[in-house]
């Protein structure tokens, strides 16, 4: 082998798979497993390791010498530099291909999770401008390539953007997203100008300082939209950007803001404060409305959603006398969804502004069988609680993506509903959770669900059965 800068050069590796994070797995001749940025799988390419960790290399692209018939052109000027779209080089056939693939390697192989009936991956219709939620964060000491490094010019260093692949502390400024409708880049753009012509200054991770700090935009299927301001500290100029935003869209149904001391960008234990308009938006799915606050989490794709939500009723097959246990309940959507095929749906959620939501889509859509608890779940799922209302027939869970608590695994196998359906983000740790409840219940099925092109995530819907 070669040396290059005292790096190992492996020559001839073949991309043969794709790995988490949007990295691929290579293979050099002589069987050294490579994790590459930027590869696709069928591509050949010669590599310099830059780092080994317990026998596995990472290493960077020196050359092409075959490039993958999956690989195609990216769309976006920033791609391979932010760290969104990491798969906007291979064709979506591929990606969801690689994708499926790879939550079956966690459920078979590593799981031993062997699922009764198999469906294939639902694709998304749409993979552009799907997001229904973006977030931009503001800094005054942006990405610089490094043709702008060794420019003798003077360089603009604000930034209103995405954080470059890998970095928590660079901002790639971003000209034009592709994951959201085209008026979510017209109001970024338009604030950054703003911001600057006005010399407000932008955010410096380094010193934890400065005025503006983040920007979320939420815009539904019915065309409301909701934008946010995270500010670092109170100042005459807040009123001032925010009537700007305002006179400048009339289509911005709900305007807010944050004044945020605290080192990170999380809003969930801040203050909202409204400044036009409601403190909600409003998105239609599966024939009902729900309310969506700056707080509340909804799936990111709305299109895709709702056949996620049908698919979730098509296993489940409830009837009249069900009493549903809607676990991880979020603002009650899937729940609710089902609220006309069962007797009575009972809601339990960690996040206190997620419940109250919840309650308010359930007036908000005239039902009168559903209640929800906030809470801990292991701590509010409880036998006296189930004792007050009602052992359920059938539940669905839809944790984050850490899992389930392994306490309420066996509290719901405790309990034993004929069905559950459980929706999982994270394969990984889904089949972790399927192995506990293998004792009771047959995976009878798995159908994968594309939420999120050109990224490596996925939703799963699994189907439980009790054992007879």
């Amino acid at each position: 082998m070669s040396k290059l800068n005292s790096n190992k050069i492996l020559e001839n590796c073949e991309v043969v798979d794709i790995a988490d994070k949007g990295k691929s797995v290579a293979k050099s001749k002589s069987g050294e497993t490579v994790f590459l940025e930027n590869a696709v799988p069928g591509d050949i390419v010669d590599v310099i390791v830059k780092r080994k960790k317990k026998g596995t290399f990472f290493g960077k692209i020196l050359k092409f010498n075959v490039k993958s018939k999956q690989r195609i052109k990216p769309v976006c000027e920033h791609f391979g530099i932010c760290g969104g779209c990491i798969w906007q080089n291979m064709n979506y056939n591929s990606q969801l291909y690689y994708k499926e693939r790879r939550v079956h390697e966690n459920l078979f192989r590593i799981g031993k999770i062997k699922p009764k009936k198999i469906l294939p991956i639902l694709a998304s219709k749409k993979t552009y401008y799907y997001r229904n939620k973006m977030e931009y964060s503001f800094s005054n000491t942006r990405w610089l390539s490094e043709s702008e490094i060794n420019s003798k010019k003077k360089i603009e260093r604000e930034a209103l953007g995405l954080h470059k692949k890998g970095r928590w502390d660079r901002i790639v400024d971003i000209k034009k997203c592709h994951l959201q409708e085209d008026i979510s880049n017209t109001i970024r753009n338009e604030i950054k100008r703003f911001a600057i012509e006005n010399k407000i200054d932008f955010f410096d991770p380094y010193k934890n300082k400065g005025l503006l700090r983040n920007l979320i935009i939420k815009i539904t299927s019915t065309k409301n939209i909701m934008v946010l301001i995270q500010f670092g500290f109170q100042s005459d100029f807040i009123h001032k950007v925010l009537n700007f935003l305002k006179n400048s869209f009339e289509n911005i149904n709900s305007i807010l803001y944050v004044i945020n001391l605290k080192s990170n960008d999380s809003i969930y234990d801040q203050d909202i404060n409204l400044f036009h308009g409601k403190d909600y938006i409003i998105e239609k799915i599966c024939g009902l409305s729900f309310k969506i606050s700056a707080k509340t989490f909804f799936q990111t794709n709305s299109a895709q959603a709702e056949k996620l939500f049908y698919l979730v009723k098509k296993f489940l097959e409830p009837n009249k006398n069900d009493i549903l246990y809607d676990l991880y309940t979020g603002i009650g959507t899937i729940g609710q969804i089902l609220s006309k095929d069962v007797k009575k749906i009972i809601g339990i959620d960690i996040v206190e502004d997620s419940i109250n939501y919840a309650t308010e889509n359930s007036k908000l859509n005239n039902l009168s069988n559903t209640k929800y608890f906030v809470g801990e779940m292991k701590k509010v799922f409880t036998t006296e609680f189930i004792k007050e209302n009602g052992n359920p027939s059938v539940a669905i869970v839809n944790p984050p993506r850490e899992g389930i608590d392994k306490k309420v695994i066996e509290k719901i196998i405790d309990i034993e509903p004929k069905k559950i359906v459980y929706v999982s983000c994270n394969s990984s740790t889904l089949a972790r959770d399927l192995v506990i409840f293998q004792k009771k219940y047959e995976i009878s099925r798995l159908q994968t669900v594309d939420m999120f092109p050109h990224t490596s995530h996925v939703e799963n819907v699994v189907l439980l059965k009790k054992n007879n």
